[in-house]
């Protein structure tokens, strides 16, 4: 299907399902190279011989990269064509991630990290673009069905780059990721029509107007704020949990990655949240997505008192329940930011997207010297707090729509 000319709406129909799987699609893979490290941290560590602070560094610098990448790089979607932009940050990511896989030592891998993080934001120019593509009336649902795509490519990354590290080397991941993205960024370059900009005002005056936008709507900062803070404990628990389940059970990579597949089984209610967020309101959907994070990470707490199987069978259910609660709380907030302002649908979503990979950075970063200082309970009760504050955020709104 060739490009068309026209504005960032289609008829008042819900959008094709091969349109939007595509979209789910590209979303999914794109963020998935700022992930795709987190299982391979052992044996990227035994590698090149350094220890776990060092390697700590690199999911930490990608998802510093990334943050950096949606304040700077996002906005432009609602200044340029989205189609066009989607296109070159793809090609860009293609050349990041092989450059991950030819990296020579730690120090070229934390730089390629870095390039990783900066250009897979083409994820969050996507997102927009279907929240722009799709009929008000079913927005919440297929930015669900979108967002699907992109939490079940974060956690899918990890059980594949588990296996495909353990016995095929952390190198050829990176590659075949490469190939991935390439496929996906050429197709969405054929089925996506060409966009409206949505303003027409300098780049250094499209970045200033972020500040505005950022004063001006006390349900963006709300929003960003809480997600902000469930990101910190999503990301501490997924940076070292390979390390973790290595010195406490000897698992290897592969076994590290499957833990992948129960984060996904969450992230599958997605499309479900976005449905129940257009017919009760995304702000109590916020609510019990936070009280949902909480009480999972505070499970964990227990583990100490079970035997080794039942501690990771908790694991297992615990990872499940903070994943839906996240993934549930996310479309919530991002169908409450993209109704603010339709003509700045690109900067709402980066300066939300700012905060929540803020929080993922720094939930990397205190993630790695929770468990390096406190072991595993650091990790828990570092998340759990996280959680709790969110709710508080989000409690705090409890009499308002927002």
């Amino acid at each position: 299907m060739s490009a068309i000319s026209q504005s960032t709406a289609l008829p008042a129909e819900k959008l094709p399902a091969p349109l939007v799987f595509t979209l789910a699609a590209g979303a999914g893979l794109s963020v998935a190279s700022i992930y795709y490290s987190q299982p391979m941290l052992d044996i990227i560590s035994k590698q090149f011989n350094v220890g776990i602070g060092s390697v700590g560094m690199v999911p930490m610098l990608t998802q510093a990269g990334y943050a950096l990448g949606i304040l700077l790089l996002a906005p432009l979607g609602d200044r340029h064509d989205r189609r066009t932009i989607i296109l070159i940050k793809g090609l860009m990511l293609v050349a990041a991630l092989l450059l991950c896989g030819f990296s020579g030592g730690i120090n070229a891998l934390l730089i390629a990290s870095f390039v990783t993080g900066l250009t897979a934001t083409v994820a969050q120019d996507i997102v927009p673009a279907s929240a722009a593509l799709a009929p008000e009336r079913s927005r919440g649902k297929t930015v669900g069905t979108v967002m699907t795509g992109l939490l079940v490519g974060i956690l899918l990354s990890r059980v594949v780059s588990g296996v495909v590290a353990e016995y095929l080397g952390w190198r050829t991941m990176y590659m075949v990721a490469a190939v991935a993205v390439l496929l996906i960024s050429l197709a969405l370059w054929r089925v996506l029509p060409r966009f409206k900009p949505g303003t027409s005002v300098s780049y250094p005056r499209l970045l200033l107007s972020l500040a505005h936008l950022w004063q001006h709507h006390q349900t963006l900062r709300r929003a960003a704020l809480a997600q902000g803070l469930l990101s910190v404990g999503f990301s501490a628990f997924w940076s070292t949990l390979a390390l973790m389940l290595s010195e406490r059970f000897h698992f290897d990579s592969a076994v590290a990655g499957a833990f992948g597949l129960a984060g996904a089984a969450g992230a599958l209610a997605a499309p479900l949240a976005g449905s129940v967020a257009d017919r009760i309101g995304p702000a109590r959907v916020t609510q019990y997505g936070a009280t949902l994070v909480m009480v999972s990470f505070a499970l964990m707490f227990l583990l100490p008192l079970l035997p080794v199987p039942a501690q990771i069978g908790l694991i297992i259910i615990s990872t499940i329940g903070f994943d839906l609660g996240v993934q549930a709380t996310l479309v919530a907030h991002q169908t409450l930011v993209y109704s603010l302002a339709p003509e700045a649908r690109s900067r709402l979503n980066a300066l939300m997207f700012t905060v929540v990979f803020i929080g993922m950075a720094t939930g990397a970063a205190l993630g790695s010297l929770a468990l390096a200082h406190f072991g595993w309970t650091g990790v828990v009760t570092l998340s759990t707090l996280a959680a709790a504050l969110a709710l508080m955020i989000r409690l705090a709104s409890r009499h308002l729509k927002n």
